[in-house]
């Protein structure tokens, strides 16, 4: 049984979400003085995230303030953060050829990726993913906020019908270019989705470009940002050089073949490949790689 608020003689998983949340909107606003206290209890973050208690922690309330309190505490003055996450086999296959992908990974990564959406303003996901998987994009299985879900989706050819546009627990953006919006518009009035916003986007051949998409959500009031995926849309915004943190779970499963988690352009040196700053993480039987886009490994 955990631990209630009120009567805490420890640091255990409720708690240390709670004060995750806290965190996360306290630096929002430019208001985190680097503590939080509850009872009498008393958890200190510096800049960079790294955190100490006196009092005792539970081994998972440890591990989660250890994965998102870097994420929590970074500077938003410059411009909007982002983060994205995939969930993939070990021969990095994000889902069979025919796009399915329920469930690659297992159920405290589904938490994880719930607890990513509650720590975000905005989560945003490509047509295919909307197609092929038809995802609420809430965040059902923590304490939170849903976010605002964001579908890019140049051609505008997802289906009305697809639950993002059918269902309200969060207002919705559907993203389209420019030449499709009135179209777009038109088929979510008829649908009777009050909750989605149609916005329209400048498209060339390769697609919508992820720093408009970024100040777009900017100009809305979006400070953190989730890019959920699919593959091709998370490859995108990390060519662009837009991600700031990248968190890829990885399940013990050898699919063989299907879509991969990511395609970025060919390279002929390994000297030419990403090495980020990386830590990693167990939940469950899967293994979480924390990436800091940001930062270079240690040599």
């Amino acid at each position: 049984m955990s631990t209630s608020f009120e009567s805490a003689t420890r640091i255990d998983t409720p708690l240390a979400w709670r004060w995750i949340r806290d965190i996360a909107a306290a630096t929002r606003c430019q208001r985190f003085n680097g503590r939080v206290e509850r009872d009498g209890l008393r958890l200190e973050v510096d800049a960079e995230g790294s955190w100490h208690s006196e009092a005792e922690v539970s081994s998972d309330a440890a591990q989660l303030l250890s994965i998102w309190l870097p994420w929590c505490v970074a500077d938003l003055s410059r411009g909007p953060r982002l983060i994205a996450q995939l969930g993939q086999s070990l021969d990095g296959r994000i889902a069979t050829v025919s796009g399915a992908s329920h469930y690659v990974t297992g159920p405290l990564s589904l938490v994880h990726l719930h607890r990513t959406r509650a720590l975000v303003d905005a989560v945003v996901v490509g047509a295919g993913t909307v197609d092929a998987d038809d995802p609420q994009l809430t965040v059902r299985h923590v304490e939170g906020d849903n976010p605002l879900r964001v579908v890019l989706d140049p051609r505008a050819r997802v289906c009305a019908t697809r639950g993002v546009f059918t269902r309200d627990p969060a207002p919705t953006w559907h993203l389209v270019a420019a030449a499709r919006a009135a179209q777009a518009t038109a088929e979510m009035a008829a649908q009777g989705a009050g909750h989605v916003t149609v916005k329209p986007l400048r498209v060339d051949a390769g697609g919508a470009d992820p720093a408009e998409v970024v100040a777009l959500l900017a100009e809305g009031g979006c400070q953190r940002i989730l890019v959920e995926g699919g593959g091709v849309t998370i490859s995108r915004f990390l060519e662009a050089g837009r991600l700031d943190r990248l968190h890829s779970v990885v399940a013990p499963m050898i699919i063989g073949s299907g879509r991969p988690a990511l395609t970025l352009p060919e390279i002929e040196t390994l000297d030419r490949a990403l090495r980020p700053a990386c830590r990693h993480f167990s939940l469950g039987e899967d293994m979480l790689f924390d990436f800091d886009l940001r930062r270079g490994a240690a040599s």
